[in-house]
C-alpha cells in the first residue's frame, strides 16, 4: 500500500491548480457566480477523478463520461432562465471547459491543459471587448415597461417614440398589472440611440417604471 503519490500525478495535481487560477482568476475579477475557488476546485477535482481511473482495475473512458456528466449537473445550477432571457450560458460553458482542462492536466497532457487555459481566459476577456465593440452597432434588449394606467393611447404614444428614434421593436406581451398596463418590448438598435430613448423615458410621465432584462 503506497501512501504517497506519485511524482507525475503531483505534477499534474500542481498544473491542474495553475491552470483552474488563470481562468478562476478571470471568473473572479468579472464577480461570476463561478468564482476562482470554484473554478479551481472544479479543475483539480477532474484531474483528481482522471488520476484515480488510470489506477483501476480495467480502467475505460467510462469515468471520463461520468465526469463530463457531474459537470453537467454543476452548469446547470449556474444557468437562470425566466421568461424571456437565459443567463449564466457563458459560465456554464467555462465550467465544462474547466473539466476538459482538468482532465487533460490528469493524463500528463500538461501543454494541452496550459494551452486550453490561456485561450479561454484570452476568449473570456478580448472576446468580451469584441461584443462590446458590436453592441455599440448592434444591441438586442427586452424592454419591460409599466404604464400609470390602463389607457391604450399611452401604448401609442411610446410607440411613435421608438419610430421617432429609428428603434425596431416587437411587442412580446401584453397584460394588466395592478390596474396598469404592462407591456414588453423587443427592441433592436445600437447601444448610444438606446441611451438616448432611455433617457427621454425618464421623463415621460405615463410610464410608472422601465427595466430591460438583455
Amino acid at each position: 500500500m503506497d501512501f504517497l503519490p506519485e511524482n507525475n500525478d503531483l505534477v499534474s495535481i500542481g498544473v491542474s491548480v495553475f491552470c483552474g487560477s488563470l481562468v478562476g482568476l478571470e471568473r473572479e475579477y468579472r464577480n461570476k457566480s463561478a468564482g476562482f475557488r470554484t473554478i479551481v476546485l472544479i479543475c483539480l477535482g477532474a484531474t483528481a477523478f482522471t488520476i484515480a481511473s488510470s489506477y483501476g482495475i480495467g480502467s475505460d473512458d467510462r469515468i471520463a463520461a461520468n465526469i463530463i456528466t457531474g459537470i453537467g449537473f454543476i452548469g446547470a445550477g449556474v444557468i437562470f432562465k425566466d421568461k424571456f432571457s437565459v443567463m449564466g450560458l457563458t459560465t456554464a460553458a467555462v465550467i465544462w471547459m474547466v473539466a476538459g482542462i482538468g482532465m487533460a492536466a490528469g493524463i500528463g497532457y500538461y501543454g494541452l491543459a496550459l494551452s486550453l487555459a490561456v485561450i479561454t481566459v484570452i476568449i473570456l476577456s478580448v472576446f468580451n471587448k469584441v461584443e462590446n465593440a458590436m453592441e455599440r452597432l448592434f444591441l438586442t434588449r427586452t424592454l419591460f415597461v409599466v404604464f400609470q394606467d390602463m389607457d391604450i393611447n399611452n401604448l401609442e404614444e411610446l410607440k411613435r417614440q421608438l419610430d421617432k428614434h429609428h428603434i425596431k421593436y416587437a411587442r412580446k406581451t401584453i397584460s394588466k398589472r395592478s390596474r396598469r398596463l404592462s407591456v414588453v418590448f423587443e427592441l433592436t438598435t445600437d447601444r448610444k440611440t438606446l441611451q438616448q430613448f432611455n433617457n427621454e423615458m425618464m421623463n415621460l410621465a405615463y410610464i410608472e417604471e422601465f427595466y430591460y432584462n438583455s
